[in-house]
């Protein structure tokens, strides 16, 4: 993306009071798809239209986990939970092994899995076992903790809930990488450089979809990392 000098105008917050718009309506698309020379255009008009956000905003409430109610709920009635859902879409195509649990009919027991921040490849035999779930695990794309500074403490707890269950925000990843990205943005945390442009049209376009807003430093690697989308350069 290339700004003027001194970078594009940020947009407003919206006013304190103002009502609390509707979750947006997802279609479960993957951050893991590569992105189209569309959506990378999109994506960098919509880096200039995000609101500001001091990086350590003054005032706000300390983040909790609980404030997204618990975790993987059954927000779109299918049955299963958003990590079965996650597990399931993201798996490499013909690996995974599901069984019928309750009203879910397809709690994933086993499969491969490429994770997109590193590209290593995941191949899990149980899943009921603890060891091997734990090493794959569901990333909020956009951390609860950053949607928190960066808006969300404003929500309603039935559109943080919305938020954390959203399949559009979700990756299956490798368990100890989404332990070190832990709740740091691209100014703080990258993905391997074949995925940084993904990353960035992902991180943008929730960003923009739940309008939350973005830091000065935040906005700077970003503008980065789409850098790397083939065309930019």
């Amino acid at each position: 993306m290339r700004r003027g000098p001194g970078g594009a105008a940020r947009a407003h917050s919206r006013p304190e009071g103002s009502p609390d718009p509707s979750p947006p309506a997802g279609d479960g698309a993957s951050v893991r798809d590569r992105p189209t020379v569309q959506e990378v255009r999109r994506a960098e008009r919509a880096l200039g239209r995000l609101a500001a956000v001091d990086r350590d905003p003054a005032g706000l409430p300390d983040y909790q986990r609980e404030a997204f109610g618990s975790d993987w709920a059954d927000v779109d009635g299918n049955g299963c939970n958003q990590r079965d859902d996650v597990l399931l879409r993201d798996a490499v195509p013909g690996t995974v092994r599901t069984a019928v649990q309750g009203s879910c009919d397809h709690d994933v027991l086993a499969g491969t899995w490429v994770d997109p921040y590193t590209g290593a490849r995941l191949e899990f035999d149980d899943l009921k076992d603890l060891s091997q779930a734990q090493a794959i695990q569901i990333d909020h794309v956009v951390p609860l903790a950053e949607a928190w500074i960066s808006g969300a403490a404003a929500w309603t707890e039935d559109r943080r809930r919305s938020f954390a269950n959203d399949l559009g925000v979700l990756l299956a990843v490798d368990g100890p990488t989404n332990a070190s990205k832990g709740a740091d943005d691209p100014a703080a945390w990258r993905p391997r450089a074949d995925f940084q442009c993904a990353y960035a049209v992902g991180w943008i376009t929730v960003k923009e979809q739940w309008e939350l807003a973005a830091d000065d430093s935040e906005v700077a690697a970003l503008d980065e990392l789409l850098a790397t989308c083939p065309g930019e350069q």
